[in-house]
């Protein structure tokens, strides 16, 4: 007796989700709209100014605030229909055609009448071994047709035979140049699917991530599909911050930014279409938000998006402050950069006004973070230097009356989307700018602020991270006392007074929760355990070695037996202690190596399954190349890619330098130091040796 097949029409679990808004949310929205109005108006009204300095640093930062607001609150608004119309349920109907039994992950997926491949790319650097196996495991028991495969920029055995034992497919780089983005790009040249979709190795997808988001893709007009990041790990200060965070963005202003086909990708829960990658060049790879970027410039290109808050899958959020440090430094960069040298409002730039306005506010929005640094600095101007924002002849409560229509709203609508109120987001928020200040200011200077995944970080003490932190809250409590003793001493409590102890309060609620973490990283209770990742070798000029690694025979498939491997009595070349012994080619009987011209680009001849495939390029400047006169192992199942000698220089290959009397002919025969009579002598002695097959 078979059991039932499972349920084609709905989601499973965590996948419902509703993107109505309610009459409730709406009204919360208008009413917030209406603070923000008045509260700007009662700011720049010049009879309620004070002294100039305050008043700047305040007007500035409210600026900010009013103008994020008030775009948030247009884009939310706009977010109330349904991405799902009639060609999307119509696709979804149709999607796994008449399949209804057998393995769910092996039904066929159709679009439009026709059968299309999809890759599934699991994205790791150097995260836990369990992490990384929950994400795998559920990549691969994906409904509907696919290949799941691992793409392993950390280098780990470990990570290749997790993917091994899960049926995967693993891909290996030697180097790591464009980080995340070169990870994807290179698995491009080897997986040939219509669409693929990425996730971290931390965010495990639902299993009906495909049945849920491929239906889209009856437009053609559609780049890729997002969902939201939803965390599962708020446990700490930290994560809780930093996920509640971001609840109001995914639940409300992506959905908002489809209405204006500016919804963006955010670098995992998303499937891409092929030929819209393929049609900008690849996932973009000269900035560390290569998420956005790569968004930008599909949408520059006439491409569409889409985002549905439908939850697909759960991942972590940043559990620690220097996980969560580097993460919105990268994230920050990535926005800023985009208004230094790709402006949304430039002319230049061929995008739909409404496109525009969305991207400027994703290229200021951390703006937003670099505001309370300016606010912290009003109470102490007052305190010490009776410098004023306002004027003395307006009251604390007409003051706090304007203010509350602006802050307490933000709140109100906060709490109704979060169902409570998150004192951990509003901490992390006033505590950040120093974050925000240094994206800005390395974004301006082109300063590389290399790449690490969210959840590997070093276990490091938080201070290290915090120091401008630590300082504002020593200066900021000390003010505090002097304020506290002035108003002692003048018998009337002032309104900087009780600013000043609640930025004092927030910041040391900060450094409490950090305190927490690093007597945890004393006791060695850290969340997750640390990997130490292998440091990345040279970079070739001429591309980079490629290891890929098959899953293994399917069950029932007899594999060849292997000879027992052949002692190395050499030395084994730098670049192959990646491979483990019982992979590392040796240099006995090269003649019996089969001459096969190198193609021009890494990641073409697959190889077959079971096997492990390695393709590397002679590197620039030297004749005698690595893999001169190697053979792989008799055990290991490698295969070599050789470029035909005969052919070397045709192909672009730099025979080697010559030295000693030849090279001393240098100001005779030019640069080179060689005539062209001894360039046909070693041509000449290239072919004899590899005809030989000695060295």
């Amino acid at each position: 007796m078979t059991s039932p097949a499972p349920d084609r029409r709905a989601p499973t679990g965590a996948a419902r989700s509703s993107v109505q808004q309610s009459p409730v949310m709406t009204l919360l929205v208008l009413v917030a709209t209406l603070g923000i109005l008045v509260y700007s108006a009662f700011l720049l009204n010049p009879a309620n100014r004070g002294d100039v300095i305050p008043w700047v640093l305040v007007i500035s930062a409210e600026s900010i605030l009013v103008f994020h607001a008030l775009l948030s609150m247009w884009t939310i608004l706009a977010g109330g229909n349904d991405p799902r119309d009639f060609t999307y349920h119509r696709a979804r109907d149709a999607l796994f055609g008449r399949s209804g039994a057998g393995d769910p992950t092996q039904w066929p997926l159709e679009i439009a009448g026709r059968r299309v491949t999809v890759d599934v790319f699991v994205t790791v650097y150097g995260e836990d071994v369990e992490v990384v196996r929950r994400t795998v495991a559920a990549a691969v028991a994906i409904r509907g047709r696919h290949r799941t495969w691992v793409l392993d920029d950390g280098r780990s055995d470990q990570i290749r035979d997790l993917a091994a034992e899960l049926g995967a497919r693993y891909v290996r780089r030697l180097s790591s140049g464009g980080a995340k983005a070169g990870n994807v790009n290179h698995a491009l040249t080897l997986a040939r699917g219509d669409f693929f979709a990425v996730f971290d190795a931390d965010f495990v997808p639902d299993p009906a991530f495909l049945h849920e988001t491929m239906p889209f893709f009856a437009d053609d007009a559609v780049a890729f599909v997002q969902t939201p990041q939803t965390y599962g790990n708020l446990h700490t200060t930290i994560a809780k911050g930093a996920g509640y965070m971001q609840a109001v963005f995914y639940r409300f202003v992506q959905p908002g930014r489809n209405r204006f086909n500016a919804a963006f990708c955010v670098g995992t829960n998303v499937v891409f279409r092929r030929a819209a990658i393929d049609a900008v060049g690849g996932i973009y790879t000269d900035s560390k938000s290569e998420d956005v970027w790569t968004s930008l410039v599909l949408h520059e290109q006439g491409w569409r998006s889409v985002y549905i808050p439908t939850v697909l899958a759960i991942g972590d959020a940043p559990e620690t402050v220097e996980a969560y440090a580097k993460q919105q430094l990268r994230w920050a960069t990535g926005g800023f950069e985009i208004l230094f040298t790709h402006h949304p409002l430039s002319p230049r730039r061929r995008l739909s006004a409404d496109q525009r306005i969305q991207y400027f506010v994703t290229a200021t929005f951390y703006l937003t973070g670099i505001t309370p640094l300016l606010l912290l600095l009003v109470p102490p101007l007052e305190i010490y230097l009776d410098l004023r924002p306002m004027d003395l002849s307006i009251s604390v409560g007409t003051w706090f009356l304007y203010y509350a229509g602006f802050y307490l709203m933000q709140i109100g609508l906060a709490w109704f989307t979060l169902g409570s109120f998150r004192w951990q987001t509003l901490t992390l928020a006033a505590v950040s700018f120093p974050i925000y200040l240094k994206a800005l200011v390395n974004a301006f200077t082109h300063r590389d602020v290399g790449w690490q995944s969210t959840g590997t970080a070093r276990g490091a003490s938080p201070f290290t991270f915090i120091v401008p932190q630590v300082l504002f809250f020593v200066f900021l409590a000390l003010t505090s006392v002097v304020a506290v003793w002035r108003d002692w001493g003048n018998g009337v409590p002032t309104l900087a007074t009780a600013w000043n102890l609640t930025n004092t309060v927030i910041l040391g609620a900060f450094l409490m929760a950090a305190a927490r973490e690093a007597r945890e990283l004393r006791r060695g209770r850290a969340g997750h355990a640390h990997i130490t990742l292998p440091p990345a070798p040279a970079e070739p000029a001429t591309g980079p070695t490629v290891v890929v690694a098959r899953p293994a025979a399917a069950p029932g498939t007899e594999a060849a037996p292997r000879p027992a491997p052949t002692p190395n009595p050499t030395r084994t070349p730098a670049w192959a202690t990646v491979l483990g012994p019982e992979e590392r080619p040796t240099r006995d009987a090269p003649a019996a190596l089969p001459r096969r011209r190198m193609r021009r680009s890494c990641g073409h001849d697959m190889g077959k399954p079971g096997e492990t495939v390695l393709r590397t390029r002679r590197r620039a400047g030297r004749g005698r190349g690595p893999h001169r006169d190697l053979q792989p192992a008799p055990d290991s199942g490698a295969q070599f890619l050789l470029p035909d000698r005969g052919r070397a220089r045709g192909r672009g290959h730099r025979l080697r330098r010559p030295r000693g009397r030849a090279a001393r002919r240098r100001g005779r025969y030019g640069r080179r130091g060689r005539s062209p009579v001894r360039d046909r002598e070693l041509v000449a002695r290239a072919r004899r040796r590899a005809r030989a097959g000695g060295g």
